[in-house]
């Protein structure tokens, strides 16, 4: 099987900061929220607040723009174009995903590319709180070996280092910049 990362890998920019942009304009009551959420990004720019807790407070617009699902469907529809054009013509059946952004978030995506297995982070759609351990770094492979227990990956590809822990389980490994697969 090969492995993706998602976000700057298949999609060009991050589908979960283009989310929560693309809901602030679609969502306007959202803007209720914008003085925590720039505390928020303060503390986590400072480094008094970790990853996990940045993204999950972040998160919590999610309260406030009623239908996430229909939310959803409507982003990926003006949102899908921007996969990137290498990743099509190497589409295997038994692709993986495998990223730190919210699973319900890139799921849809994932499946009008005919990627069926996609492992993210567990994040409830309605609250924003996490439901497990944000799918980053070392998490990646946990996850993949509880999916996969004695799994071999033929290729891997992300855009970051980050994900070196995964990189190493593959046969190859692809650092994606842009439109261009250079060797790990």
């Amino acid at each position: 099987m090969n492995v993706y990362d998602f976000d700057n890998t298949i999609l060009r920019g991050d589908s979960t900061a283009r989310f929560f942009a693309w809901c602030l304009r679609k969502r306007p009551r959202m803007w209720r929220d914008a003085p925590a959420q720039a505390v928020n990004g303060l503390l986590f720019v400072l480094k008094l607040r970790k990853k996990q807790a940045f993204k999950q407070r972040m998160l919590h617009f999610l309260t406030l723009i009623g239908d996430v699902d229909r939310a959803v469907d409507e982003f990926w529809a003006d949102n899908f174009s921007r996969v990137k054009a290498w990743y099509p013509p190497r589409h295997r059946d038994d692709d993986v995903v495998i990223s730190a952004s919210p699973e319900f978030l890139i799921r849809p995506a994932c499946q009008r590319l005919g990627i069926l297995t996609v492992i993210g982070s567990p994040v409830d759609k309605r609250s924003g709180l996490f439901l497990g351990p944000n799918c980053h770094g070392r998490e990646k492979v946990a996850r993949f070996r509880a999916r996969f227990p004695g799994g071999r990956i033929d290729e891997f590809f992300s855009d970051s280092r980050s994900d070196q822990p995964l990189a190493e389980l593959a046969e190859k490994a692809w650092l994606v910049k842009g439109e261009k697969l250079i060797e790990w």
